[in-house]
């Protein structure tokens, strides 16, 4: 039994995720404690209890996945403890609903990694939020993430069908995931390459005429971009209120996605100003991976190197979000995380410290279908 103090490091859900995700790979159950525990509401809101009953269907379901409460009950919205005991990884057709604004792009955070280490494909239909702030959006890992796998090919493809902004929700994603025959390659990502293309794209829905024009003409004169670099992307009225302005920098060896989100009381210009900051800060480092990416790419180094030689990538930055899940990974993995500062940046490394995982992932694969 693992344990996890869910208010270590920067003591939000995402030592959750983590911990539901290595758990159904590894077959090690674990025990959380305080569980976001430095968030304004601690405990499980909605969407972890979503990514925790998420992974029990994956996990064969209730009879052979266990989540239960301090008192021996099923977790519910709220709680602050839970213990897992993972069931073997099941592949099929899933359908996960949030229920509420939070983000559906955090539930497939959870299962993505055990179902890519599966042995056939799977198919996911999310309901939730789409586009969050405090989140990946649907967009980002669209247009960022899908090949991580240290090849070419996609791990995964994403069918955005209808956006859900908060606090309306109601988004839609349908998503094919498909497991690698080779496994998990481990990857170095240490430049960027030449600048292949720059845009800004304004998705606006319900929103006051000229939002998306004022904002773009921010980045249009700041950036210095042309007017074939602005996409003004109006969606349907009932996907909105919701606005979220995009930058996509693409690169011969990486693709970055920065984003700010419209807040009530919160001006076009300064919703701009944002996403430029982000922008700006990116572009005087040399590192490739941004701060949000490098978060994300913590699991599939450390997943890669149990196989292979070891990986890295350089950072602009680690947030202690990053640095969290490192931790965290280390509990379950055998494997240590290597972080430098080279003067620019943070350069990142994982290394295999035994010869294989304790308890090894499920040699064989159910096929189910399950909704909750």
């Amino acid at each position: 039994m693992i344990e996890l103090d869910g208010s270590q490091g920067e003591g939000g859900g995402q030592i959750l995720r983590t911990a539901l995700a290595l758990s159904l790979i590894t077959g090690q159950p674990f025990r959380i404690q305080n569980i976001r525990a430095k968030r304004p509401k601690p405990g499980l809101m909605r969407q972890h209890l979503a990514c925790v009953q998420a992974a029990v269907a994956v996990g064969g379901g209730a009879q052979h996945t266990q989540a239960v409460n301090s008192q021996g009950q099923a977790v519910q919205v709220g709680e602050t403890t839970l213990h897992f005991t993972p069931g073997p990884i099941t592949a099929g057709d899933y359908e996960f609903a949030v229920g509420s604004a939070g983000s559906c792009m955090l539930v497939l955070q959870t299962v993505l990694w055990p179902l890519l280490l599966a042995t056939a494909p799977s198919a996911l239909l999310l309901r939730g939020g789409t586009h969050n702030p405090m989140a990946p959006s649907a967009s980002y890992l669209q247009q960022v993430f899908q090949s991580w796998s240290g090849a070419d090919e996609y791990l995964f493809e994403i069918e955005l069908r209808r956006h859900g902004f908060y606090p309306a929700g109601g988004g839609e994603v349908a998503v094919r995931l498909f497991p690698p025959p080779q496994g998990l390659r481990s990857f170095s990502l240490m430049q960027r390459g030449a600048l292949r293309s720059a845009h800004a794209q304004c998705l606006h829905a319900g929103l006051p005429k000229g939002v998306a024009q004022r904002e773009l003409a921010i980045l249009k004169n700041a950036l210095g971009w042309a007017d074939e670099q602005l996409h003004d992307r109006a969606l349907r009225a009932n996907e909105g209120p919701g606005n979220a302005l995009m930058v996509v920098l693409q690169y011969e060896y990486i693709t970055e996605l920065f984003t700010s989100f419209g807040e009530k009381g919160v001006s076009a210009e300064q919703v701009a100003r944002d996403v430029l900051q982000e922008v700006r800060a990116y572009q005087q480092s040399q590192a490739p991976v941004g701060p949000h990416l490098a978060d994300q790419l913590m699991i599939p180094l450390a997943l890669a190197a149990l196989n292979q030689s070891a990986g890295q990538f350089w950072a602009t930055e680690l947030t202690e979000h990053s640095r969290t899940n490192a931790q965290v990974i280390e509990q379950f993995l055998p494997v240590r995380f290597v972080m430098r500062e080279p003067g620019d940046g943070v350069v990142v490394t994982v290394e295999k410290t035994v010869d294989s995982i304790p308890n090894s992932p499920p040699a064989h694969v159910n096929t189910a279908q399950a909704a909750i």
